[in-house]
């Protein structure tokens, strides 16, 4: 019996090429090619059945989106662009960890690995922004005290005076898990931006912080030329774009501060044009008579 994996990896193959843009055909190109490796790598028949299935319904999801279904271009983007899947992960891996922070102290101290977590400089200030978040912004203090942490983890509260201090293992379980979930609640964004405009690694490295995993390939820079207007561009393609520039936050840093900032670009779908009206369409606006009036 002949295998299914040649005919699938060459119709993968075939809706890449049909793709709008280079780097939405390159990215889609290699999964292709992993996705059919860790078919042919995988020894035990139901494993290799279910890769198969899920190489067939990404030939599935290019197909739909050449064809220009809304959901199924996002998802195409989504993916491409580490919105979701194995490209978010990687984003977010560099930004779980400070090599540059001190270890904070033990909560239990004959316990090495009782350490509560450490945000990094990038993470906190996603996390406390409302553009770069899944769900409401974080404050400060949230991130010290998580709110799934009892009153009782302070020993100076009425809690922990009247039903005695909370187990030092659990409030090392509880930031930890109250930091895992909450790291994956952001926008993750593909690069950081050094001043008002630079994102080269040199400038990045010359700053004295540390490049993100698509740092210096001007990927977030193809997004934003596609999803301004042009007349080379289809409409419908742009809008795309532009909405995925919701989700893909600007990090910038400011090296005079040596704080980072999170912004949005202008391009995005969710920028609502500003009208401005003077004092006439104001008192027109007023006197417009109800079109239900007689």
């Amino acid at each position: 019996m002949k295998s299914p994996i040649v005919p699938l990896y060459r119709a993968f193959l075939r809706q890449a090429r049909k793709l709008p843009h280079i780097y939405l055909r390159q990215f889609w190109r290699i999964k292709a090619s992993d996705d059919v490796r860790a078919v042919l790598k995988t020894e035990l028949p139901h494993l290799r059945e279910k890769r198969l299935k899920r190489i067939a319904r990404n030939v599935r999801l290019l197909e739909s989106a050449n064809a220009q279904h809304r959901r199924a271009f996002t998802n195409v983007l989504n993916i491409a662009y580490g919105r979701k899947g194995k490209l978010k992960r990687e984003l977010l891996e560099p930004l779980l960890h400070d090599p540059t922070a001190a270890k904070p102290p033990r909560i239990i101290p004959a316990v090495e690995s009782s350490r509560p977590p450490v945000y990094s400089k990038e993470l906190k200030a996603l996390l406390t922004s409302g553009v770069s978040r899944t769900t409401k912004a974080l404050s400060e203090p949230q991130l010290a005290f998580p709110p799934t942490l009892p009153s009782r983890a302070d020993p100076s509260s009425d809690q922990a005076r009247l039903l005695g201090p909370l187990s030092k293992r659990r409030q090392v379980n509880i930031r930890w898990r109250y930091f895992t979930a909450e790291s994956k609640k952001v926008w993750l964004p593909l690069q950081v931006v050094v001043g008002d405009s630079t994102s080269q690694r040199e400038d990045v490295r010359e700053a004295g912080i540390r490049a993100l995993p698509m740092q210096g390939l001007h990927v977030h820079e193809d997004v934003e030329s596609i999803a301004a207007p042009s007349p080379h561009i289809s409409r419908w393609v742009r809008r795309r774009y532009r909405s995925l520039l919701d989700h893909l936050p600007i990090l910038t840093y400011n090296s005079v501060r040596g704080k980072y900032t999170v912004s949005s670009s202008p391009n995005r779908l969710g920028q609502e044009a500003t009208v401005k009206v003077d004092s006439s369409d104001l008192l027109w606006m007023q006197n417009k008579p109800s079109p239900r009036a007689k």
